[in-house]
């Protein structure tokens, strides 16, 4: 069972947590965004991150990495 949450918390924790990764202290997550037919768990998306100083390839498996770990804990409501 996952906790739902709206787009803007959601946003905010998909932030933090990107952040939170090596390489990636100065990127920046947009908004989250609601998968088509999406359900409940990994319902939503990170569709677009500002880079920052970040290299891209941290920037990619960091996004990779939040997604799958947040996605078990939150759905998007």
């Amino acid at each position: 069972m996952t906790d739902g949450k709206s787009q803007n918390e959601l946003t905010q924790l998909a932030e933090e947590a990107l952040r939170a990764q090596p390489g990636c202290e100065t990127a920046r997550v947009r908004a989250v965004a609601a998968l088509p037919d999406g359900q409940v768990g990994r319902n939503w998306e990170i569709p677009n991150v500002v880079l920052g100083d970040s290299l891209i390839s941290d920037v990619d498996r960091a996004v990779l990495s939040v997604h799958r770990r947040l996605g078990r804990q939150f759905h998007l409501v």
